[in-house]
């Protein structure tokens, strides 16, 4: 429960979090940032890593200024993390396989495994795309890609135009907005607004799922 209750209030709190971060690594902080974006979107067992509220504060923190950090070569060094993690998920797929989703499992759950394949049903190859935007299917994605051995150069250009939008949209929504008072009085709202728009379209989908068997049986 101390694990969990320390991931909420990082998160929550993340403008704060990141802002000692800055202070204490400075120029270091650049490959920190990277790291979590890499380790988000390339291990498995990573969801809980707030990629999105990241972004946001990153972008905003700099914005306000005092943090010796660029916004532009942040943009680029995350983009790549973001290309490079997915590249490792996807490759990880490809080796392991669908066995190591299991019922029993806390972190690799055989429902994560379900409702992105699923997902993938429908959406096909863009699923790599539209999964960048979507807590949890974001670092499953990748994985199930590799799973199914969907081709390597296919599978890459949809990466790099997933992770070019995700990293670009989130760090610059919080730059441009980063001075507004509303923005930051209100900052842990903003972050709560935007994992519940983000983690709806899952939490539909299990509900959906869950309702459509009981239809059927």
């Amino acid at each position: 429960m101390e694990i969990i209750k320390t991931i909420i209030d990082f998160i929550l709190h993340i403008d704060v979090h990141l802002s000692e971060i800055i202070q204490n690594y400075q120029v270091w902080t650049y490959l920190i940032l990277f790291l979590i974006i890499f380790a988000e979107t390339g291990f498995v067992v990573t969801p809980f890593l707030p990629g999105d509220s990241l972004l946001i504060a990153a972008g905003a923190l700099i914005a306000v200024g005092n943090t010796g950090l660029n916004v532009f070569i942040l943009a680029i060094l995350l983009i790549i993390a973001a290309i490079a993690g997915n590249i490792l998920n996807y490759e990880l797929g490809r080796v392991l396989g669908a066995k190591v989703f299991k019922p029993e499992n806390k972190f690799l759950k055989l429902e994560y495994y379900t409702q992105t394949q699923t997902f993938f049903d429908k959406h096909g190859a863009k699923a790599v795309i539209i999964g960048r935007f979507l807590p949890i299917l974001r670092t499953v994605v990748p994985f199930v890609a590799g799973i199914g051995k969907l081709d390597r150069v296919r599978y890459n250009s949809y990466n790099f135009i997933g992770a070019t939008l995700w990293i670009l949209s989130f760090l610059f929504a919080g730059y441009f907005l980063g001075n507004f008072p509303f923005f930051k009085k209100n900052f842990s709202l903003i972050i709560l607004g935007v994992i519940a728009f983000t983690i709806f379209p899952a939490i539909y989908a299990v509900f959906k799922s869950k309702f459509s068997k009981k239809t059927t049986i």
